[in-house]
């Protein structure tokens, strides 16, 4: 073991470095999951109770100690059940980080076989995108480059068709029965179509509504891109690790859906085009103007 420097009776070495680094990293990464979400006060009273546990302890309070004692030993077990759906998205954030998601790995380690791109002409998406938006019909696509996603395909019906601009504005057809939901795309296929999406518990702006927020919720319990059309404005926004990119144009659409499906990296900008686009409402909305 390395020993860098000393305070006092305290020696700190290269490993205690490397320890508080990880360990800040993780209290960002749970940081980063609780933020806008109700969960953030649960923590802070758990937090709370903890702190006051330590205090009574320090001052000798036996009856309260012995309560706050009984409750923080089952701290643990409560912890478990009420952040059950952060801890679920903490563990798909690591899934998706990690080279095992890929469901072809164990074919490329053992036959050193290159992964196709999963990269298939997207012309039907944006050239349905532009007549729903056109004609202000609600629509939400998720496009998904890695998975199939059985279980949110397995909600609705399953098609396995084609992918077609014809087929894609006939879903959306508010007199189509397909309609009310949201279609999946893979592999350059509508795998399944009315489909159910969970719904994000975040906070999110007064003008998005419950398509917008089924869409924020896909994007964070998977790795899948959303396509979301506004109905009321016929917007079209993307939606990708719960954040948003809200007015697109098409052209920026096509860009956008493309790097994703070559596998680019378009996380970083997402949040810079959410930084502007956060900029851009501010300056438009009434209270500045």
């Amino acid at each position: 073991m390395t020993l860098l420097f000393k305070i006092g009776f305290l020696e700190v070495s290269v490993v205690n470095i490397i320890d508080i680094t990880l360990v800040s990293i993780l209290l960002y990464q749970v940081y980063k999951l609780l933020r806008g979400s109700v969960a953030i006060k649960i923590f802070l009273g758990f937090l709370s109770i903890y702190l006051m546990y330590l205090m009574v302890s320090a001052l000798r309070m036996e009856l309260l100690s012995i309560i706050l004692g009984q409750f923080m030993g089952v701290g643990v077990i409560a912890a478990l059940i009420i952040f059950a759906p952060e801890i679920r998205k903490f563990l798909l954030l690591i899934g998706r980080s990690s080279f095992l998601s890929n469901e072809n790995i164990l074919q490329e380690l053992l036959f050193w076989k290159k992964r196709d791109s999963n990269a298939f002409n997207i012309n039907p998406i944006i050239e349905a995108s532009k007549s729903l938006s056109g004609t202000n019909t609600g629509a939400l696509m998720v496009i998904s480059r890695n998975t199939e996603l059985k279980f949110y395909a397995e909600s609705g019906d399953i098609l396995e068709a084609q992918i077609s601009k014809r087929l894609l504005v006939s879903i959306f057809n508010k007199y189509s029965p397909l309609h009310d939901g949201a279609v999946i795309i893979y592999n350059g296929k509508v795998k399944a179509a009315r489909c159910i999406l969970p719904v994000t518990e975040r906070e999110v702006p007064a003008q998005f509504g419950l398509r917008h927020r089924a869409g924020i919720g896909m994007s964070e319990a998977t790795d899948a891109l959303v396509l979301i059309i506004s109905e009321e404005t016929g917007q079209v926004s993307l939606a990708k690790n719960g954040k948003i990119l809200h007015n697109l144009s098409f052209q920026e659409l096509r860009e956008l859906i493309n790097e994703y499906l070559i596998g680019s990296d378009i996380d970083e900008k997402f949040e810079a085009i959410s930084v502007y686009e956060k900029a851009r409402i501010q300056k438009i909305s009434p209270s500045s103007a």
